[in-house]
């Protein structure tokens, strides 16, 4: 089991350092400056925070369910599906500036990682409160992009 958090370890922090390339250039971007955002946007610090925290608990999720998991090809393919979707949010949104395929797709994420809720909920019961976090800071992200495609 070790093994395997380390490996979803790695593979979930991958995807944040993708996604950061894209993310580092694009806070500071005049497009991303001049946007209206949601007055609920939190400080920028807490975005890493979030993620780094969410990557983590995600990690021990996923580890934790792989055993109870008879279907280990829908676990690997709906892991590796939210793996691009978190992935793509970043370029499409900063590097791109298209705020409504990223509403596609950080909703896309938002209900993968809902269905990982409800889906793995009969086997993994209180080890399901590790993606709860994600689903809520999906919640919120989806609506931060959603305030971005509606006020801009």
């Amino acid at each position: 089991m070790i093994l395997r958090t380390i490996l979803f370890l790695v593979l979930n922090f991958a995807a944040l350092a993708i996604g950061s390339m894209f993310t580092g250039k694009g806070v500071p971007s005049d497009w991303y400056v001049q946007l209206n955002k949601a007055p609920w946007t939190p400080p920028g610090w807490v975005f890493g925070m979030a993620w780094t925290t969410i990557m983590i608990c995600f990690a021990f999720y996923l580890s934790s369910i792989w055993n109870r998991s008879e279907n280990k090809t829908l676990l690997i393919s709906l892991f590796s599906v939210q793996w691009l979707l978190n992935v793509a949010w970043n370029p499409v949104f900063f590097y791109w500036h298209q705020a409504l395929s990223g509403l596609l797709i950080i909703s896309a994420l938002t209900i993968l990682i809902g269905y990982f809720l409800i889906h793995y909920w009969p086997i993994a019961k209180a080890v399901s409160l590790l993606v709860l976090p994600y689903f809520l800071w999906l919640l919120i992200a989806t609506s931060l992009n959603g305030y971005v495609v509606v006020f801009n």
